[in-house]
């Protein structure tokens, strides 16, 4: 009898119930919200569930992210191997593969100005950094930290790994990412405050048909001059291109189909379940993770603002043409971003149309974060 009973003790200690803090029981309780947000709300489910699903499972059994010096038998947890492809830019720079294989770039080489709502929208991400500064992060820590203002999850862990910030990169990853989810909620509000109905309501010409030699020359002519500028670029911007002349060659639809389906979901599951496994309470839990969501929030609302400011401006010089809510779309949310431009835009007309109008800064949005992360490299590295 007291054989069984010492055994159901054991059992009973070897739970995980004894070995949680109340900062474990606190992460699960985020995780168990983020996974409400995902399936019952509806944003960004595919990017929610396994974020929030790994942080629930390290919250829960913290040796799955142990390293294998952290374990007897020298193999380390199952999400640490998935976490490594983080660190060494695998797994981001193959989900920018993945957004050129399902992006069309005609509606940026159809209106080229849509590059300078793209640039706009990076205005967040240099505030951030001096912000960064001023808090008491170090210049590589204030540089991962500010491309949360991008909107955009793979450049900034792909940033973070590449400057040395190991550290942070699960707290900054997770904000990116909570951020471009929370996109329709965010930039709402922004985009009214600034804009006038009347802004609200412009319509806007169709754009020109781009001819199949355009968009197959677009991406090896912005590879070319980008990477040759700043060569440090060419793992985001590379992939992006190589994706997207996949998708525009015509010539190798299994590969166009593997990138944007089968390849990019798997990155997605890998990359998701190992940003979240980043997030234990020992880790996220402490002020800089609070300093770092701020700044992101900051960062991201700046470079709406930014954007909607310099769409103000165009449409001033081009005669009332051009509608100030596709600049809110120059974040690099694809293509979230540019469907809450629609969204706003049809609550004032819904007769409006602005979608493809606001692909144009968003894809030029994702360029624009790719080239302030290299910017960032160029100066640190």
């Amino acid at each position: 009898m007291d054989y069984v009973l010492d055994t159901l003790g054991n059992l009973i200690h070897q739970s995980a119930f004894f070995g949680l803090t109340w900062g474990n029981y606190l992460m699960i309780a985020v995780a168990c919200v983020f996974l409400f947000l995902a399936i019952k709300k509806g944003y960004e489910p595919l990017l929610l569930v396994p974020i929030a699903f790994g942080m629930l499972l390290v919250n829960i059994y913290p040796d799955i992210m142990a390293t294998p010096e952290e374990t007897s038998n020298g193999v380390g947890g199952l999400l640490h191997y998935f976490y490594v492809l983080d660190e060494w830019s695998i797994l981001p720079s193959l989900i920018f593969m993945g957004v050129g294989a399902m992006t069309d770039f005609g509606p940026l080489i159809a209106n080229p100005k849509s590059f300078l709502l793209g640039a706009a929208a990076q205005f967040g991400i240099y505030a951030a950094y001096f912000m960064a500064i001023l808090m008491g992060f170090n210049d590589l820590a204030a540089a991962a930290i500010s491309i949360i203002g991008g909107a955009d999850g793979p450049t900034s862990i792909f940033l973070a790994g590449k400057l040395g910030q190991g550290e942070l990169m699960g707290p900054i990853a997770v904000a990116a990412y909570s951020y471009m989810s929370l996109v329709p909620i965010i930039q709402p509000p922004i985009m009214k405050l600034l804009t006038t109905k009347k802004e609200r309501a412009v319509k806007m010409e169709q754009l020109r048909p781009v001819s199949k030699l355009e968009k197959i020359l677009f991406p090896i002519v912005v590879t070319i001059i980008v990477c040759l500028i700043l060569p440090t670029t060419a793992p985001l911007v590379g992939m992006l291109m190589l994706g997207n002349l996949f998708r525009e060659s015509g010539v190798v639809k299994q590969l166009t189909e593997t990138a944007s389906n089968a390849l990019m979901y798997i990155v997605v599951i890998l990359l998701g379940t190992s940003v979240g496994a980043s997030t234990s309470a020992e880790a996220f839990l402490n002020l800089n993770t609070l300093k770092i969501v701020a700044l992101g929030l900051i960062a991201f609302a700046f470079g709406t603002a930014a954007g909607v400011i310099i769409g103000k401006l165009m449409c001033k010089l081009s005669g009332g043409k051009i509608n100030p809510l596709i600049g809110s779309a120059g974040v690099s949310a694809v293509p979230m971003a540019a469907r809450v431009s629609q969204k706003v835009g049809a609550e004032t007309d819904p007769t409006n149309f602005l979608l493809m109008h606001a692909m144009g800064p968003n894809v030029a949005g994702v360029i624009g974060t790719a080239v302030a992360a290299g910017t960032f490299m160029a100066i640190f590295l």
